[in-house]
């Protein structure tokens, strides 16, 4: 009998009124499906505005669900407000290590008190015991107890790293939401971040949801990875799969802009369409696709399998 998933998500939709234009709704999410199975990392890719933020703060239960369903461990998340469920019995198994751990620290907090704060909120641990547990969390992720006294300041981006992502673990979660845990890090200190995060998936046994500009990390880190284009999921399937053989026209160009790839690179032309109202009948692509055609214009195409486990959202693929 197969494993049932960890999250299910299914016709995620997010849309926002835009000011001015009465009526008018800018579409950053659409109709977004997908599984994630308990120990599973999933790598999420896709150019700046394409809705990977919107989506992740929706997963994290960040920001409420227009329409579609979030299920965590068989319970719909996605229709408990997002105000409600900083303290839901399940907000503990889902937490998020953010982009920039120097925005993402209050500077006013140690690193001690940083990793502290989920136990104090959420926890049940008395004050000596989450001391202790404080202690470990940051012996996991490599931060000597020496540096737990130190303000965010005192500490180097490597560090800060770590007190975010001993945060995160500090309530033993079941799913990390990982937003690009390393885009603000130095080349070197990317490295070991990446080999920490490897480590304590496979020791803890963690399911991670994986945002990434860059190809070769995701690579690295996950087992599958969906491409989203203009709020749409447009490829999904085994990260070695997709990104040898890419069935999309978007995911062409993405893997062909890939640093060191041989061949040449697939270069876009036009511009990427408003998501405000799109027509529903249009392809979102259609205009900077190299093979576009005239039923691309006519006929939304569907996600469909093109190869086991893959699936692609392209007439042609």
């Amino acid at each position: 009998m197969s494993t049932p998933p960890l999250l299910q998500v299914e016709d995620l939709t997010r849309r926002f009124p835009v000011a001015g234009r009465r009526g008018a709704e800018l579409h950053a999410v659409a109709d977004l499906s997908f599984t994630l199975q308990p120990g599973e990392s999933i790598g999420l890719v896709g150019e700046s505005g394409c809705g990977k933020s919107t989506l992740v703060r929706m997963l994290a239960r960040l920001l409420d669900v227009t329409e579609g369903r979030i299920e965590f461990d068989g319970k719909d998340i996605g229709a408990v407000p997002a105000a409600r469920f900083a303290r839901h019995p399940l907000r503990g198994a889902i937490q998020m290590v953010f982009q920039d751990p120097t925005d993402s620290l209050n500077p006013r907090f140690t690193a001690h008190d940083t990793i502290e704060e989920p136990l104090r909120l959420l926890g049940t641990l008395p004050a000596s015991a989450r001391a202790a547990r404080v202690r470990e969390v940051a012996a996991q992720v490599g931060l000597p107890a020496e540096l737990l006294p130190r303000l965010p300041h005192q500490l180097s981006g490597g560090q800060k790293a770590r007190v975010g992502l001993a945060r995160a673990l500090a309530l033993s979660p079941r799913l990390l939401i990982l937003d690009e845990p390393t885009a603000a890090l130095d080349v070197s200190v990317q490295a070991v971040v990446l080999q920490l995060l490897a480590r304590l998936r496979r020791e803890l046994g963690l399911a991670y949801l994986f945002v990434s500009h860059d190809l070769n990390v995701v690579r690295l880190l996950t087992d599958r990875v969906l491409v989203m284009y203009l709020g749409k999921l447009v490829e999904s399937g085994p990260v070695a799969d997709v990104l040898a053989q890419p069935r999309h026209p978007y995911t062409q160009a993405l893997v062909s802009a890939i640093p060191g790839r041989a061949g040449e690179r697939i270069r876009l032309p036009g511009e990427v369409k408003s998501p405000i109202d799109p027509p529903r009948t249009l392809c979102r692509f259609h205009g900077r696709c190299p093979r576009g055609e005239d039923r691309c214009a006519r006929e939304a195409p569907p996600l469909r399998q093109v190869a086991p486990g893959h699936w692609a959202a392209c007439h042609f693929a």
